[in-house]
């Protein structure tokens, strides 16, 4: 559901006064990152008053950075919540069948459109499945909202399709900004996922809404929503050397939870478990957890935020990477809704300081200090998961402020993200997209290729005749150069195959003939859904210079004719229209 919902239109006046300066585009970023900052400051303070009462915790404490958990509710939370959460999943596919697009998919196949009402119940489900306990980061729920506004205030302002994709990116920008205390990150989230590539139209209203959405939410958070890391030690040359093998386990360990969240999917599914039922085991793997160590619990802000993990023990540290793991798989897998961002920066550093810890005990001359690692860690993790590793090395940047520790972050994620490409293919968000079916592999728009069909392209005054009229007779009726194909079909008119008229005028013995003894592409149509790049394919393969379009593949009727010359003309008149739109210059 792209653009279903609510909508508003602004004044035609306004409209115009919007479309025809570039600065206008600056000051409804500035709107959008001053409400995905309140979205960002809400949701964090509702799931916090929801872990108060629920798991009776002090006001202003992280659930994840307790001690302790009553087990009662340790076990009882997750599990009735989760319950909850899929008779919700149940009532809402009568109200709204189908399902609710991101803002990466919002902007790869539906020009920057988004459900105003969808993404309000995607931030809710979001902030229900943390608040219950699920281990899962709100960070998908942050940038939901946020761009589903921005996208509706588009729609309002009837922007162009590459500037509603624009400020769908403002949405996403902000809303991380604000959630991670980062407007670089922010920024660079939005180019690397939201819009698929930075383009210096897009970097004014990008960078305004990042740093506004990271001013309001800090003007108004309860808590404090960054990455905060102790004081780290000297990075050195050997440090540089150590990340980079840092990076290929971290990269390995993403691609093993991202096909994990696939496998426990996969799994419910064969058992056929009710789909209600589904949220509430989830919930009770979590709460298992949960009784180990608190730190599994939700987002693990707050066990990221506390320094007491980093000084546990190396077989208790394990144990917690262990689990956290586990619990995001089986909640994200069981389907709670959230993300993998927050949980994959904790493991990231947990992972992090395992490494380094361990690889000193082999060999203690290394003196490595774990926290610089954790930070590497955290970043690798992230990157091969979330799938942008300039975000991340901003991320470390900002967190850190070290800017040799950030040379370290950006060579492990570059080995990280290399090999999960080599390996995987893909990204947390685009491996979801993999298993439903889509083709995409990041946020650059390809909708349009999807929305130039062959029935648009398609010449509708087609010529056919019977297959098996003479040769002879068709001489008569289609001089030489009065066409170059014509299109034959059978009894039922149904498609039968092209003629050739220069091919028809060339045969010397015509007598004993009809048109079924020289028919070409026989067994080869286009459909009027297929795509550009679908119908270029199939010329390809054919190797064929026009080819017949009928109404489906069950019903052979003839309805249309395209040439590969007309498909290619469109596609580059098209593909320039585009690149004009990123620009800014068209």
């Amino acid at each position: 559901m792209a653009s279903s919902g609510f909508y508003l239109e602004a004044p035609q006046r306004l409209r115009a006064f919007v479309r025809a300066r570039e600065s206008s585009l600056i000051l409804i970023a500035v709107v959008i990152g001053a409400m995905s900052g309140l979205f960002v400051a809400a949701m964090s303070a509702s799931v916090e008053l929801l872990h108060v009462w629920f798991f009776d915790i002090g006001l202003g404490q992280r659930l994840s950075a307790q001690d302790r958990i009553d087990p009662v509710r340790a076990i009882l939370v997750p599990t009735l919540g989760g319950l909850a959460l899929g008779f919700a999943f149940l009532l809402l596919a009568r109200w709204r069948p189908g399902r609710e697009v991101d803002p990466i998919e919002a902007n790869a196949l539906h020009g920057g459109n988004m459900s105003f009402r969808g993404s309000v119940i995607v931030a809710l489900q979001t902030i229900w499945s943390s608040g219950v306990g699920g281990s899962v980061g709100l960070e998908a729920g942050y940038t939901q909202l946020a761009s589903g506004v921005a996208s509706s205030l588009g729609r309002a302002f009837h922007l162009r399709r590459a500037d509603r994709r624009v400020m769908v990116g403002c949405g996403a920008a902000a809303a991380i900004a604000g959630a991670f205390s980062a407007p670089l990150a922010g920024a660079f989230y939005a180019f690397e996922l939201v819009l698929g590539g930075y383009t210096p139209a897009s970097l004014a209203p990008i960078g305004v809404a990042a740093v506004t959405g990271y001013a309001v939410t800090h003007a108004f958070s309860p808590l404090s929503l960054g990455v905060l890391v102790r004081p780290v030690g000297i990075v050195t040359g050997q440090d540089l050397a150590i990340a980079a093998a840092l990076g290929l386990a971290a990269a390995l360990a993403g691609i093993a939870i991202m096909r994990g969240v696939a496998l426990f999917d996969a799994t419910l599914a064969k058992l056929r478990v009710w789909p209600p039922l589904r949220p509430a085991l989830g919930g009770l793997g979590v709460g298992l957890a949960a009784l180990v160590t608190p730190q599994v619990l939700a987002s693990g802000h707050g066990a990221l935020q506390l320094n007491s993990v980093e000084m546990l023990p190396l077989g208790a540290m394990a144990m917690v990477f262990l689990l956290k793991s586990l619990a995001s798989i089986v909640s994200l897998g069981s389907g709670f809704r959230g993300g993998l961002f927050f949980a994959s920066l904790l493991l990231g550093s947990l992972g992090g300081h395992l490494f380094a810890t361990g690889l000193s005990t082999i060999h203690p001359l290394l003196g490595l200090d774990p926290a610089v690692y954790a930070v590497i860690g955290m970043s690798a993790l992230s990157a091969s998961i979330i799938g942008a590793p300039l975000t991340m090395s901003f991320l470390a940047l900002e967190a850190t402020g070290n800017l040799w520790l950030t040379t370290a972050v950006l060579i492990a994620v570059i080995v990280s993200i290399q090999v999960t490409r080599e390996l995987f293919g893909y990204s947390f968000a685009t491996w979801r997209f993999h298993l439903r079916g889509e083709t995409i592999r990041s946020a650059a728009d390809v909708g349009w290729i999807r929305d130039l069909t062959v029935g648009r392209m398609m010449r509708a005054d087609v010529a056919t005749v019977e297959e098996a009229m003479p040769i002879a007779a068709f001489r008569e009726r289609f001089p030489l150069g009065s066409k170059t194909q014509v299109i034959a079909v059978d009894g039922d008119r149904r498609y039968a195959g092209v003629v050739f008229v220069a091919e028809a005028h060339g045969l010397t013995d015509i007598d004993a003939k009809s048109l079924h003894d020289i028919l070409h592409c026989r067994e080869v149509t286009l459909l009027p859904q297929m795509d550009v790049q679908q119908a270029m394919a199939v010329f390809d393969s054919a190797e064929a210079e026009s080819l017949a379009v009928v109404r489906s593949a069950d019903d052979g009727t003839v309805i249309g004719l395209l040439t590969e010359a007309h498909a290619l003309r469109r596609y580059a008149e098209e593909s320039e229209r585009r690149r004009r739109d990123m620009l800014g210059t068209g």
